[in-house]
Parts: structure tokens; C-alpha cells; sequence
């Protein structure tokens, strides 16, 4: 893993022109990264057929000198923006997928114009600063673990930082996420009268019914942190006959990666005791890879934080795992950073209907454009910082 960035104790003069600069010039694009994030928020599209929201990103990186891949790393909602050669790169990473029902309820399109925002803000000074910027377009966060994909493509080799911001009801810059896994469930039983020849059938949803029943005494001894939740999909059609088919769909979640892999198997455990009990059997899948608990680089976060605190930005607050993110995947492979910053004061969280409309609002909008500069800031620290101690996969 690349080597963690330092903070700076002083800026020289040429640092600090070039920070003014590069503020200015998001500033001068202010007006389209607005109308792109309003935009994406007007047509929302879910986990990948955000085919809209992807091509207007590139399309305005491309207007501005960017070479564009699209689609890139075998998804067809990706993107990936290039300029400069420098030999230290920066993905900054841009999301747009919305919630099925919500719209733009976690605010992505804030995320992706920030993204945008930030490589126009850096663009004309990347050679100079010896860097390589990159605009790395991820769908499908909110459902399909999209970075993890793009992460086994090859899409962050060679990434010596990582950055993106994200809409939140609190400011958190050491923003920590869960590990989180999904599990889909069906059982195939045989069907029968229940009054007729029960004693012929083999109830899948008495099979689901065990399971629950099993996972809610498995509870009782779960660390504090381990999480298990989901919803019962189908368990039969008409009460007159014994179920033949039952499905239920799972998330579990855990504090570390590490932990997830336990987790999952004693739930599973439980999901295989329901066929046992009952003489069904019983599929297990995956269906989408895991995402990874975010463990920002400390080098970074204090870079973002600097930056943060020169823009205004509220004194940032400390709070536990809340929620998950597949920036984390990409945290276990590259040094990076998931600030989330305030848009709501608190008055409406992410996945309600009301962060949907916080989410084009004022403060939403000035998050989006100190998001954008203080990212920019902290490629422009990379560029002219130390070469701290690393943090290896997996430290943090």
C-alpha cells in the first residue's frame, strides 16, 4: 500500500496561491456543478442503470480536457476520467445511484457533482504538481457493491489516494462504517393438503419459521456491534396448501470484516437448521460481494481536516459505525477518505424522504462546493507533502 500522507505544519506561499486558485475555479464552474447535481437528482436511477447520471459527468469532464473511458472495468454505468501524468495519482470517486422509492434520499448526486468539482478545481495545475487525476465513476453503492467490482477490475491499481465526500444529517470527517454482507434464502419443500395427507408434505415456511426462530436466540449472544436483519419474501400462496417454496433475503452486518466471515456462518447455521427440522431443502447465495468496513488513512484525514477547518466547515463530531459504505472495500486496498458533511443539521437522516429534498437545498449545495475544494485542497497537500509512515491493509 502507498505511503500515508502527512499533514503540513505551514504552507509555503506557492501552496497557498495555488489552493486560492484552485478554490476559484471551482467557484467559476459553480454554476454547472450545480445544475449537474440537480440534474441527477431530477431523474434518479437505481443501482446500475444509472446510465444518465454517469454519461453527465463524463460529458462535462470531457468538455474540460478530460480523457474519458465509458463504460469502464466491464460495467456499463461506469466511468473513468483521466488528465496530467504525474506520478502521484488521486481517484477522486464519484457516486449517483438512487434508492428504489426515495430518489436521491442519500444524496449521491451531491457526491457526484463534488467529484466533478474537485478534478475541474485540480485539472489545469495536475502536471504541475506532479499529479495524476482521475475521475472514477461507481455505481450501484446502494445495492450491489459497485467499488468492489471496479476494485477487482483493476479499476484503483496504481491509486495513491482515494477520496470522496458524502451528505449526512451530522459532520463526521473519520467516518466509520460497518461491514456489511447480504444472504438471499430459499427453501423447495412438497406440497400437500393440509388436511388430506399433511403428513405428505414438507413445509418450506414452516422451514423459514425455524430459521427466525433460530436467528432471535442467536441474537441473545451476538457481540453489541454484530447485526442481523431482513424480510420474509414469499411462504406460500393459499392457506389450503402446505407451502412447496419460501425465500426471505438477509443482511448481516459487523463491526470489522474480519468478524463478518463468523458471523455469516452461524446464521447460515441457523438457515440450515430450518431445512433439517422439516425434510426441506435449502439454497444459500450471495448476492452481491461484501462491503468492507471503511478505515480511513489517518495521513488524509488529517490533510481533509486542515482543509475542513479552513473552509468553514463545522467542527466535525465523533460517532460509531452507522451505517455501510463500499468505500471501504477500497480503503482496505488504497489509502482513502469518506468525510460525510452536514446538509440537514440533524432535522432528516439518509433513506427518508426529506433527505431527498435536503439534498438540492442551500446547505446541501454549499456542502457540494466546499466538498469539491476541500478535496481538491487535500490533492494539492499530497502533491507537495511529506512521505509519512505507511498504514499496511488492513492497519487503522
Amino acid at each position: 500500500m502507498p505511503d500515508s500522507p502527512q499533514p503540513h505544519t505551514a504552507e509555503p506561499a506557492s501552496e497557498q496561491a495555488t489552493k486560492q486558485a484552485v478554490r476559484a475555479r471551482v467557484h467559476a464552474h459553480r454554476e454547472d456543478l450545480l445544475a449537474l447535481s440537480r440534474r441527477i437528482h431530477a431523474h434518479p436511477e437505481t443501482a446500475f442503470e444509472e446510465h444518465r447520471a454517469a454519461a453527465w459527468c463524463a460529458e462535462l469532464l470531457r468538455a474540460h480536457g478530460f480523457a474519458v473511458t465509458a463504460p469502464a472495468y466491464g460495467l456499463a454505468t461506469s466511468f473513468d476520467a483521466r488528465i496530467g501524468s504525474g506520478p502521484r495519482t488521486v481517484a477522486l470517486v464519484c457516486e449517483y445511484d438512487a434508492l428504489p422509492g426515495l430518489g436521491h434520499a442519500c444524496g449521491h448526486n451531491l457526491i457526484a457533482a463534488a467529484g466533478v468539482g474537485a478534478a475541474l478545481g485540480l485539472a489545469p495545475d495536475a502536471d504541475r504538481l506532479g499529479l495524476t487525476v482521475r475521475v472514477i465513476g461507481a455505481p450501484a453503492e446502494e445495492r450491489g457493491a459497485g467499488k468492489a467490482l471496479l476494485l477487482e477490475a483493476g479499476a484503483f491499481e496504481g491509486v495513491d489516494a482515494a477520496m470522496m465526500v458524502h451528505p449526512c444529517p451530522v459532520e463526521v470527517a473519520d467516518f466509520r462504517s460497518f461491514a456489511l454482507g447480504t444472504l438471499s434464502v430459499r427453501y423447495t419443500g412438497r406440497a400437500a393438503h393440509p388436511s388430506l395427507n399433511p403428513h405428505e408434505g414438507r413445509n418450506a415456511a414452516d422451514a423459514l419459521t425455524v430459521a427466525q426462530v433460530a436467528l432471535g436466540l442467536l441474537r441473545q449472544q451476538l457481540p453489541p456491534h454484530w447485526r442481523v436483519h431482513g424480510i420474509t419474501t414469499a411462504a406460500g400462496t393459499a392457506p389450503n396448501v402446505i407451502p412447496d417454496s419460501a425465500s426471505a433475503e438477509y443482511e448481516i452486518r459487523a463491526r470489522a470484516a474480519e468478524d463478518l466471515a463468523e458471523l455469516r456462518t452461524r446464521v447460515e447455521d441457523c438457515f440450515r437448521a430450518g431445512a433439517l427440522a422439516t425434510g426441506c431443502e435449502v439454497t444459500l447465495d450471495r448476492p452481491e460481494p461484501d462491503y468492507l468496513d471503511m478505515r480511513s488513512d489517518p495521513g488524509l484525514l488529517a490533510l481533509w481536516q486542515a482543509n475542513a477547518a479552513a473552509l468553514g466547515r463545522p467542527e466535525p463530531v465523533e460517532r460509531a459505525p452507522f451505517a455501510c459504505t463500499d468505500m471501504g472495500n477500497v480503503s482496505h486496498a488504497v489509502p482513502a477518505i469518506h468525510p460525510v458533511l452536514d446538509i440537514s443539521g440533524g432535522a432528516c437522516a439518509p433513506h427518508e424522504a426529506a433527505f431527498a429534498a435536503a439534498a438540492i437545498g442551500a446547505e446541501a449545495e454549499r456542502a457540494l462546493l466546499d466538498g469539491a475544494v476541500g478535496m481538491a485542497w487535500t490533492a494539492v497537500d499530497l502533491a507537495a507533502g511529506g512521505k509519512g509512515a505507511g498504514r499496511g491493509r488492513g492497519d487503522g
